[in-house]
């Protein structure tokens, strides 16, 4: 969730639509990422963030690496710490490889902002939809001392391009808290967001050139 650790700690809630974003949310991202928000939502075996969410945000990056390389990186939850600094704990509440109905449990840093205490978030993540090399979705709640995130739903999907992999993510939060300040909010969700794929790029070209 490096950068101020909200920004980084909420994005990856859901562990996480077809609307285009409000205005609020839109004035709270960057250009570039406007366009992807504004088309189609990706999806994951035909399920996509939420429709209904006023928070979301959608970007994506283009990766210098294998696709079993980008792929295993992001999948094998237990190892996020190793890559992603903000990840203090994390742990597999199953065995075996990522399924649906599978879940994982971690905590990342929040610091204080205009609306919410600083305090350690703690997210159970429940894979929905999976397709291996293909698109991963998951759904939870995000809960700190004086700060929630009632539902975040984060849709991944990779496509090989010529060099490498186009990894695109999109994510939505729902929750009184959050929606109180939209602003706020998105942008939390789009620094974290842009984090975490600069951070999956950056561990994933070191690897395939080792």
């Amino acid at each position: 969730m490096r950068a101020a650790a909200l920004t980084v700690a909420l994005a990856a809630v859901g562990a996480l639509g077809a609307t285009a974003p409000t205005a609020q949310a839109t004035q709270a991202a960057p250009a570039q990422t406007r366009a992807a928000q504004a088309g189609p939502a990706a999806a994951c075996r035909g399920q996509a963030v939420d429709p209904d969410a006023v928070i979301r945000y959608a970007s994506d990056i283009v990766i210098h690496a294998p696709l079993r390389t980008v792929w295993k990186l992001q999948t094998e939850v237990e190892r996020w710490p190793a890559w992603q600094a903000p990840v203090l704990t994390m742990e597999r509440l199953g065995p075996g490889p990522l399924r649906p109905g599978a879940r994982f449990r971690w905590t990342t840093p929040a610091p204080a902002t205009p609306t919410t205490p600083a305090t350690t978030l703690h997210i159970t993540s429940t894979v929905r939809q999976i397709q291996p090399n293909s698109c991963i979705r998951w759904t939870g709640p995000a809960v700190g001392a004086g700060l929630r995130i009632d539902e975040g739903v984060h849709v991944w999907t990779f496509t090989q391009v010529k060099g490498g992999v186009r990894v695109h993510t999109e994510e939505t939060w729902t929750g009184d808290q959050v929606e109180a300040d939209v602003p706020t909010a998105t942008e939390a969700l789009g620094r974290g967001l842009e984090q975490w794929l600069s951070d999956l790029k950056t561990t994933a070209e070191a690897s395939s050139c080792r």
